[in-house]
């Protein structure tokens, strides 16, 4: 069953969609108008409103759908939290909206189900655009990203986020502790940590988190083995100041036929923030390589 509105998406105008399908809710936005683009957030388990000002990067000249993955409403709170269901979500998302295909773009673990979605669901992808992602070669540059946030973190700082983090991880810190974690590396994530700004609300879902991430490490080898057969566009854009290191977009798209990285110097992990426009002119090129 799908509720949205059937009609041409004007620049100005958002509609809410909701679907239900195999007893899993997913919710979401759709607004502007042009060739369809999904939005797929990071975390996994945080709130889906941060990517807003990507939103508004892209709705100019596509059609940009965002949708909140299974953990926090309005989609389904509970799981399974697999790899497998999250792709499995992409095209049920896309069937609601009636899209035979899309440009997929997604941030940080985003990024890194996008990877999924191109190799399991060619059919249904345009192109991939992985923004500061977590890698598929190796352990993805997990570990470089977690000692560059502790370098960047106050050591007081950093032991409480790590105390809470693995408690998250194990399933056992509260919704309230994971935002706590996220609060205290939250400066580490920009290229100048001084200059960060606060924190905007997010939700947080431990249990999607935590799921997730297990899921993804599970299936990290077999990823990494089959990034050589993707054959959709890939394009990858990453910032060179920020935590996660550059290498987990290169040597990514140096495993994917015909894939291209951009690493963009000043800028951290929220690359619209620090780079107004480097998205949509990411997207442009993924969309002129076909």
């Amino acid at each position: 069953m799908v509720a949205t509105r059937r009609r041409p998406y004007p620049q100005d105008v958002k509609d809410d969609f909701l679907v239900t399908v195999d007893d899993v809710t997913l919710g979401g936005t759709v607004e502007g108008e042009g060739d369809p683009v999904l939005l797929l957030h990071g975390g996994p388990g945080l709130g889906f409103e941060y990517l807003e000002p990507v939103v508004e990067e892209l709705r100019g000249s596509f059609r940009v759908a965002s949708y909140q993955q299974r953990g926090l409403a309005p989609s389904s709170i509970d799981g399974p939290f697999t790899v497998a269901d999250q792709v499995a979500d992409v095209r049920r998302v896309l069937d609601a909206l009636e899209w035979q295909q899309a440009v997929v773009v997604g941030h940080s673990w985003g990024g890194h189900l996008a990877l999924h979605v191109a190799h399991d669901l060619p059919d249904r992808v345009r192109g991939a655009l992985c923004v500061d992602p977590w890698g598929a070669v190796g352990d993805g540059g997990a570990a470089a990203f977690e000692a560059e946030l502790r370098a960047r973190t106050p050591a007081s700082d950093w032991q409480r986020a790590e105390e809470l983090d693995e408690l998250a991880l194990r399933g056992e810190a509260t919704d309230d502790q994971l935002q706590e974690s996220l609060r205290l590396i939250w400066a580490a994530y920009y290229a100048d940590p001084d200059a960060a700004p606060p924190m905007p609300p997010v939700r947080m879902s431990t249990a999607a988190y935590a799921e997730t991430m297990a899921s993804a490490n599970e299936v990290l080898p077999r990823l990494e083995a089959t990034l050589p057969d993707i054959r959709v566009p890939v394009g990858f854009v990453a910032g060179a100041a920020s935590p996660m290191p550059s290498t987990a977009s290169t040597d990514t798209a140096a495993r994917i036929p015909g894939a291209g990285a951009t690493v963009l110097e000043g800028v951290g992990h929220f690359v619209w923030h620090e780079r107004p426009g480097a998205v949509l002119e990411a997207v442009r090129r993924l969309v002129d390589r076909e």
